[in-house]
């Protein structure tokens, strides 16, 4: 029995490792790892009765000792604590637990043992777990290892623990044992290791163990999937490994709870100024778990979001990561950037671009196999786009149908794994390798008409974008105007557009083709407004013409040219478009996936509060993760209740801290300058040009699409964002303006195609500006100026 409680490092293993506490779990890890860990072995808690050790216990102990006394004459021993909750990413009780040094003899080894055992009742201890709001009790294990007699000791940050910063290793060091640096007892020297080469700064003492030590801090980065706070010392010589913990103040996700803010793992710069508008959601861990994977699935760059950087819920994008690529293969991101700026809207002026430290080498390593897979498949899946535009709606139908009608756990599992989620992946990439060059030619053209002809005859040109088919992101409000004139009927477009709407991207909401009442609102609203979609749309083909008409007569030699361009950003722009539906229509598959997998198992709408992999486990009789649903139910609920996050994101933001100020900007938010705030006090508003035009009315801020029926016709319509749901009542705007959006985002191309003046990406319209205010949008310019407050 003794064996099942005295375990040493070599022995320990993996389901054993939950049992020996957080330092003896790493340091087995580490030792079973090839880490240069000192010899020594875990004291378990079950070697403890009624707070006593154990006789047989005892008697391992001492045998364990003399064997490793054998090897190092002359020894000395540590005896540190082991709770179970101590050096976890939630909190690493530092400190708070007892640790004896230098002990030789059997007794003096025992007696410091019940010294650390027995303080777990200290008073620091209990009042650390108070501050962490954590359970009172502690399950304790003691680590005995073998006493390092360091010339060297020391401590590395791989990340900065204040600013998040990957770019250094931040590291301390005293000469002597290591209870001189944690007690301020002696003066330490501080150093650097820089990435990605781990370049030293600091005394020429410790330079020769640096690179050493960089190596072996990197691997445990890799290793344990975060950044590290690391004990180490040097002794003869070499180089020791003493303990490794995650750094608690750079914790991203608590899956378990669904505590989730990706700024706090690093210094990026986060936008959700195009992933934001089309998901514009508070996010559950089930839509949050799907996209991730999606996005996963078509990323070839370490760490790179498009989609699923997730802070509070929210849906944000980490494009300096992409940026700094270029920057590690020695190349210019400034032009890549300025292409990003249609999508993602400009950084502001005074924020500098965070560049992560990625070594080119290896970052080629990561990628080639990636980009291999990518360009196979993307050779397959362009020349197949026709063919998924064409089929998607029918297979979706037809999947969902089989789905309703499955009676068992694991029949489900095998349309997931054999049919749906390939298919998820499978639309995901054919938008991604949809024809690139006309795709581009619409940032071509943003780029160079507004120049050649100014901004309102290059608005006309490039309106009309879908010609005589219309964009599919049209398609919801053009459908309404056909009901109305008995050109289409409702089970049509039901069956066209009915997986369209405000919250496509997330799960647990319903769709327009689950409410019958929902078509019924929106053709009684649009009879009441007495606007026609298709008129709009009819007039801006016209100016089309006109416009068309004038460039050639006005640049005969370019007009061919231009003509070209124009015609290949139609076709990008619809082949675009109707690629990101038939994905939409396929996500959509996924809540009645997700509904019959809750259905089979009873846990009803819960299934939204799991992620993927523990619904795939439930459904074959895993029932663990059950547990945790009530924490992040209330995680979730308090995402919800914060207003929208700024739309960039610079370093680390806490939103709770953030919302308490009054005057926060809801356009960025820099962690090197938080105090920065928007002056109340201003006459004009500034933003994208979205679409030309300059018209003056009254504001009305809607928070939600569905209060569209309180846009009165010819108001302004204020919104964060908008996309796909809110474009019904677009044609009762006079204008629109946004905080979150850039040029080619939903707002802009919508209201170009039907011709009404908007503004974009105004970072606090929503803050600044209230209903009933009189103000004078310029499409053209991106202004908006307060007339009346």
């Amino acid at each position: 029995m003794s064996s099942n409680m005295i375990k040493s490092f070599r022995d320990l293993t993996p389901e054993e490792r939950q049992l020996a506490g957080g330092k003896g779990a790493m340091l087995s890890k580490m030792y079973q790892d090839g880490y240069p860990v000192p010899e020594g072995f875990v004291v378990l808690p079950s070697a403890f009765h009624e707070n006593k050790l154990r006789d047989e216990a005892w008697s391992k102990i001492q045998s364990v000792l003399k064997e490793i006394r054998d090897k190092n004459a002359g020894c000395l021993f540590a005896v540190r604590s082991s709770a179970l909750s101590e050096d976890s990413s939630a909190a690493s009780f530092a400190g708070e637990f007892e640790t004896v040094l230098n002990r030789n003899t059997d007794e003096e080894i025992k007696e410091a043992i019940y010294k650390v055992f027995q303080s777990k009742e200290s008073y620091r201890v209990k009042a650390y777990t108070s501050v962490q709001g954590m359970n009172q009790s502690h399950q304790i294990a003691v680590v005995i290892m073998l006493m390092v007699p360091s010339e060297i000791s020391g401590v590395l940050f791989t990340a900065d623990p204040i600013t998040g910063s990957h770019e250094s290793m931040s590291g301390n060091y005293v000469y002597g044992l290591g209870e001189q640096l944690v007690s301020g007892e002696s003066n330490a020297c501080p150093f650097k290791l820089f990435r990605p080469g781990g370049k030293y700064a600091g005394p020429k003492d410790f330079k020769k163990y640096s690179s050493k030590l960089f190596r072996y801090a990197s691997r445990l980065v890799k290793d344990l999937g975060c950044q590290q706070d690391i004990e180490w010392a040097v002794s003869k010589g070499r180089l020791y490994i003493l303990q490794a913990r995650p750094i608690t103040t750079l914790k991203a996700y608590n899956l378990d709870t669904y505590e989730m803010n990706a700024s706090l793992d690093g210094d990026y710069l986060w936008t959700n100024t195009n992933v934001g508008e089309a998901m514009s959601d508070v996010f559950t861990p089930l839509s949050w778990s799907v996209i991730r994977a999606l996005d996963e699935e078509q990323s070839i760059i370490p760490n790179y979001y498009l989609f699923s950087g997730n802070i509070c819920g929210r849906m944000y994008s980490n494009v300096n990561v992409a940026l700094s690529m270029y920057k590690a293969f020695g190349r210019d991101y400034k032009p890549v950037l300025r292409k990003m700026n249609y999508i993602f809207g400009k950084t502001t002026k005074n924020m500098d671009i965070p560049i992560y430290p990625f070594s080119g080498l290896q970052l080629l390593k990561v990628m080639l196999p990636r980009i291999g897979h990518m360009l196979k498949c993307s050779r397959k899946i362009s020349r197949s786009i026709p063919l998924y535009i064409k089929d998607t709606p029918a297979w979706c139908r037809n999947m969902k149908k089989r789905i309703e009608q499955v009676n068992d756990g694991n029949e489900l599992l095998g349309l997931w794994k054999e049919e749906l989620w390939p298919c998820n992946c499978k639309i995901l990439l054919a938008g991604r390798y949809a024809p690139r060059k006309k795709i581009m030619a619409l940032f071509k053209l943003n780029e160079k008409l507004p120049e050649l002809l100014g901004k309102e005859a290059a608005d006309a040109l490039l309106s009309s974008l879908g010609g005589n088919s219309s964009l599919e992101s049209l398609g919801p409000v053009v459908g309404i105007s056909k009901i109305i004139k008995g050109e289409m009927t409702k089970e049509e477009y039901m069956l066209k557009y009915g997986h369209r709407s405000p919250h496509e991207f997330e799960l647990s909401i319903p769709d327009p083709s689950e409410d019958k009442m929902w078509l019924e609102k929106q053709i009684e609203e649009n009879k009441k407004a007495g606007v026609d979609a298709e008129s709009l749309l009819k007039n801006q083909e016209n100016q089309y013409i006109l416009e068309m008409k004038n460039l050639k007569e006005r640049f005969p030699s370019k007009y061919d040219q231009i003509k070209k361009q124009i015609e290949d950003a139609r076709e990008g722009s619809s082949i675009r478009e109707a690629l990101r539906s038939e994905w939409s229509r396929v996500f959509r598959a996924n809540r009645t996936f997700a509904l019959k997998a809750g259905q089979l198992t009873g846990i009803g709408s819960d299934v939204f509060f799991l992620y993927i992999h523990e619904i795939l486990d439930l459904l074959t009789g895993d029932r663990s993760a059950l547990e945790h649903i009530p924490a992040r139910q209330k995680n979730y609920d308090s995402y919800r209740a914060l207003p929208p996050l700024p739309s960039i994101i610079r370093g680390r933001i806490d939103p709770y801290k953030w919302v308490k100020n009054p005057d926060r900007r809801v356009d960025y938010y820099d962690f090197t300058s938080p105090a920065d705030t928007v002056s109340s006090n201003f006459e004009t508003l500034k933003g994208f040009p979205g679409a030309a035009g300059k018209i003056e009315g009254p504001v009305r801020i809607l928070r939600d699409p569905e209060d569209g029926n309180l846009l009165q016709p010819g108001e302004i319509l204020v919104a964060s964002t908008t996309n796909i749901g809110w474009t019904p009542i677009f044609p009762k705007a006079g204008a629109i303006i946004t905080d979150i959006g850039a040029p080619l985002s939903h707002a802009a191309i919508v209201a170009r195609e039907l011709g009404i003046p908007a503004v974009v990406g105004c970072g606090s319209a929503t803050l600044r500006l209230k209903t009933g205010d009189k103000v004078l949008v310029d499409g053209s310019r991106g202004e908006i100026k307060i007339l009346d407050k």
